[in-house]
């Protein structure tokens, strides 16, 4: 499979599935099995799911942020793999395990390695910023890690 030809697969899996919440693609876009090889966070973290499960999985996340949306701000190619920086976006409005619902919105960074079999995704490895996301739904309260008084008996 060509870069442009995985590419292509890629963003129309990420505009459909994950920006949209259309999943009348699904089969020709994702392999079943799908393997979550890495995704800190993800309650499927580890597993091969099948097509009816990664729905339940993206219908699971856009329940807790109905407006989500991944910005793709970099992409690079090789062969069966593409790495891809993001930008994602929405708001809280849905409840996860211990993280009642906030209504507050956000906007974070994060990377994902998506592998490729026979034309369609077939798993993922993934990091982001879940630090910045606490922090920005008001679940955790980020403070400098040197504080002044830190600083001056340093220097």
């Amino acid at each position: 499979m060509t870069n442009q030809s995985t590419e292509s697969v890629l963003t129309t899996f990420i505009r459909e599935i994950w920006n949209e919440g259309d999943f009348s693609n699904l089969q020709s876009l994702v392999a079943d099995p799908y393997e979550i090889l890495g995704d800190p966070g993800d309650p499927w973290n580890g597993q091969a799911i099948d097509h009816e499960t990664f729905g339940l999985r993206v219908a699971y996340t856009r329940n807790a942020f109905p407006d989500i949306y991944f910005d793709v701000r970099e992409t690079v190619a090789e062969s069966e793999r593409i790495a891809v920086r993001w930008l994602m976006s929405g708001t809280h409005l849905g409840d996860l395990p211990q993280l009642p619902a906030t209504r507050k919105a956000f906007a974070i960074e994060g990377m994902t390695f998506y592998y490729f079999r026979d034309g369609r995704i077939c798993g993922h490895r993934q990091a982001f910023d879940q630090l910045g996301f606490l922090s920005q739904i008001g679940r955790l309260a980020l403070t400098p890690l040197l504080t002044t008084s830190v600083k001056q008996r340093i220097l």
